[in-house]
């Protein structure tokens, strides 16, 4: 057993893997379980594919992608909060329409500008191939995030359950608003390289749910999901180390079965262990 644990981390890339794993198992639960109490799961996909135009342009450009990827996240979460407050149009329709307008602008960007943004790994990550920068950058938002997080925890908390109350006693939401979202664009764009634009959604939220379904506290949820994150990631990596695996699907997966296992088995919550459940009776 031991072997199998420090045989990998003899090769530097899976040292580096290992590395933005554990950040990234902690920051997308933590990010992740505001956007499940407010109701905003499918958000998170949105942004994810709404920083495709600002990739485009900072590989033309030559700049640094945290900036073009950043902008665009942002730009697309406050078009998507102008055209809710602007017309009738409800938050699931007018994040249906931002969220195929930004990712075919960032197709086209790709074919008119003929950079050579990988779509590959843009969309199903590389987490093998991170280097030590990647993880600096990483560890550098996850620090960030986590300390807003400590610090305007109450206000978070209160903006996140009663947003009237909050605006009623005071409290800048158009401002805690546009700090949420630069925290969910962060994250994703810091976690596209471990899992992609496609898989992380599932990150932001996978271990989050399965904290969600066996704590009742917040900040619980956090820990725990950070924890089921952690656990995700890592094992994720061993998996397709030693099985030849895609490493960000692995990663998904293992989270996605431990979500099943929560579902059918939380103590209180638990498909299979509700005591007034038909269910739990016939398999006692």
């Amino acid at each position: 057993m031991l072997q199998i644990l420090t045989e990998p981390l003899g090769f530097e890339f899976m040292r580096n893997a290992l590395a933005i794993g554990l950040l990234v198992g902690i920051l997308c639960p933590v990010v992740g379980s505001y956007l499940i109490v407010q109701r905003m799961a499918l958000f998170g996909d949105v942004v994810a594919h709404c920083v495709l135009p600002g990739l485009s342009i900072s590989f033309f450009l030559g700049i640094d992608i945290l900036i073009g990827a950043f902008g665009a996240g942002i730009l697309g979460a406050s078009l998507i909060a102008w055209i809710r407050s602007q017309s009738r149009v409800k938050a699931d329709a007018a994040m249906a329409l931002t969220f195929s307008s930004f990712f075919a602008l960032g197709v086209t960007l790709i074919t008119v500008l003929k950079n050579k943004l990988d779509l590959d790994s843009f969309l199903f990550g590389d987490i093998l191939g991170v280097t030590g920068a990647d993880i600096q950058r990483t560890l550098m938002v996850t620090l960030i995030i986590l300390l807003v997080v400590r610090l305007a925890y109450k206000e978070m908390l209160f903006y996140t359950f009663d947003k009237t109350g909050a605006q009623a006693i005071g409290l800048p939401i158009n401002l805690i608003y546009f700090a949420f979202m630069s925290a969910v664009t962060l994250t994703i764009i810091v976690s596209m390289k471990a899992v992609g634009v496609i898989l992380v959604i599932s990150m932001l939220v996978g271990p989050a749910l399965s904290a969600y379904l066996l704590v009742k506290e917040l900040h619980h949820m956090m820990i725990l999901g950070s924890v089921i994150g952690v656990f995700s990631s890592i094992t994720g990596i061993y998996l397709s180390y030693y099985y030849n695996l895609p490493s960000g699907p692995a990663i998904v997966l293992v989270s996605s079965t431990l979500f099943i296992l929560s579902l059918l088995f939380s103590p209180t919550q638990g498909i299979l262990t509700r005591t007034k459940n038909p269910l739990s009776q016939r398999f006692r």
